[in-house]
């Protein structure tokens, strides 16, 4: 009888492009295989959070247990960029660890999980041209536990923000460029006029009284309302 839901444990149609194994090989050697590659990881989650989460699929009393974790590496930052390798003692925690925690969630992320051929050295390291993942070079999207927007995204903002720049420098050095701010701006005084102040003119008195008689006028107005 046809399998109407897809076993939780058989691994992904995925084949490492740096393999040069063909297809039947590399899945006898994932029949056998106790090593498992992780994904959709946050760049902040630890060593110590994986090992806790996959013991838990762990058989140390049938002689298993987890040997090893490898976490994913930037290449240029040697910083964790979303990925790793955890390897078993036995096949069957492997195929336990596929159906019973790949899909559930790590630090707010939905991980999911692979057979894997078997860990070599240089594959901790992402293959991206920036040096993390191929997948987050040319993400679109923001994605806060993956280092904010895409490699790609990224070069071409700070692309952006470095022309803006050149082109405020260029005006500010250019021909009819504005003057500097207020800093730099000082009051004139006038050769001998240092000190005095102008003498009150009859006009000012008129001033006055004019001003004082609208305020009375102001204050009858109010009164009127109340």
């Amino acid at each position: 009888m046809a399998h109407v839901v897809t076993p939780l444990d058989q691994p992904s149609n995925y084949k490492d492009s740096q393999s040069r194994i063909d297809r039947q090989r590399q899945n006898e050697l994932l029949s056998k295989s106790t090593t498992l590659y992780i994904g959709n990881l946050s760049f902040y989650t630890t060593e110590e959070q994986i090992y806790e989460l996959f013991s838990k699929c762990a058989s140390p009393e049938d002689g298993g247990g987890i040997k090893r974790i490898i976490m994913g590496l930037d290449r240029n930052t040697r910083t964790p960029c979303g990925f790793c390798f955890v390897e078993y003692y036995t096949h069957a925690e492997a195929l336990a660890s596929m159906k019973y925690v790949s899909g559930t969630k790590l630090d707010e992320r939905i991980i999911r999980c692979d057979l894997d051929l078997g860990y070599k050295e240089g594959r901790q390291f992402g293959r991206g041209k920036s040096g993390g993942q191929v997948r987050d070079e040319h993400r679109q999207d923001y994605d806060p536990g993956r280092g904010g927007w895409g490699a790609q995204a990224q070069r071409l903002e700070a692309e952006r923000r470095r022309e803006v720049e050149e082109r405020y420098a260029d005006a500010q050095d250019g021909p009819g460029a504005v003057a500097g701010g207020g800093g730099d701006w000082k009051e004139t005084e006038i050769p001998g006029h240092e000190g005095k102040k102008r003498g009150r003119s009859p006009d000012d008195e008129g001033d006055n009284t004019r001003t004082g008689h609208r305020t009375r006028l102001d204050e009858d107005m109010e009164a009127e309302r109340m």
